[in-house]
């Protein structure tokens, strides 16, 4: 079965805001984000894709345009089950205003008990993401061999939960895993088990250097912002 590649957008403005973007239209990617998705071409340039799929929310389409360009004859499929968590209520709020919310510690601490007040719940945000890397995979290898490779564009808890799913551990601890903006990770499938052979890799250390107030403790809701 083939390899799936799955880059986390750029940086966006609601990261360097603090905000938890989820659908919110008008997310776009920031001075930084722009720079990282420019680099993205040059990252990939020894992997002939096949296909590249994208979360239909902007900051995503963003990331993938220079890509595209790079490689006119692709052309790009939108699917809303890779789109960002549905966070309902919490959409557009600041991060720091809601880890004061009682929802939060199950959040962080039993998120396949989380359902968003008015969004939808960590477990089916997983289960529709699973869904349909499976029936991408099963298009990649008909129409391009079982050693094809494409590419998803997508969020950091969507990307979290597939690779925890892909690992066979519990939603409950997907908090446990990192990928930050415009990282790539990289699972090959077989017909009997995945195999997780990159994870969050940017080619950049910056964010492990020490900082003036050290990392939190708690998993930034939708994914940090990466390296300042």
């Amino acid at each position: 079965m083939p390899t799936l590649l799955l880059v986390r957008h750029g940086r966006s403005t609601a990261n360097t805001e603090g905000l938890l973007a989820g659908w919110t239209p008008g997310v776009a990617l920031d001075d930084r984000g722009a720079a990282q998705a420019a680099a993205l071409p040059g990252r990939l340039a020894e992997l002939p894709l096949s296909e590249i799929v994208t979360s239909p929310l902007q900051r995503c389409r963003e990331t993938v345009r220079p890509l595209l360009d790079a490689r006119p004859h692709l052309t790009p499929h939108t699917d809303d089950r890779i789109g960002e968590c549905h966070y309902g209520d919490w959409s557009g709020r600041k991060l720091a205003e809601l880890k004061d919310e009682p929802l939060m510690e199950v959040v962080q601490a039993h998120p396949s008990a989380a359902a968003f007040p008015g969004g939808e719940s960590m477990r089916a945000m997983q289960t529709r993401a699973a869904e349909a890397v499976r029936e991408w995979n099963a298009r990649v290898e008909r129409d391009h061999g079982a050693d094809a490779v494409y590419l998803m564009c997508s969020h950091g808890d969507i990307i979290k939960s597939l690779v925890a799913e892909a690992l066979g551990l519990h939603l409950d601890l997907f908090q446990r895993i990192s990928v930050e903006p415009c990282s790539i990770t990289a699972i090959r499938y077989t017909r009997l088990r995945p195999f997780l052979v990159r994870l969050g890799d940017t080619g950049d250390f910056t964010s492990l250097a020490p900082r003036e107030e050290p990392p939190a403790d708690e998993a930034t809701v939708g994914g940090d912002a990466g390296a300042p």
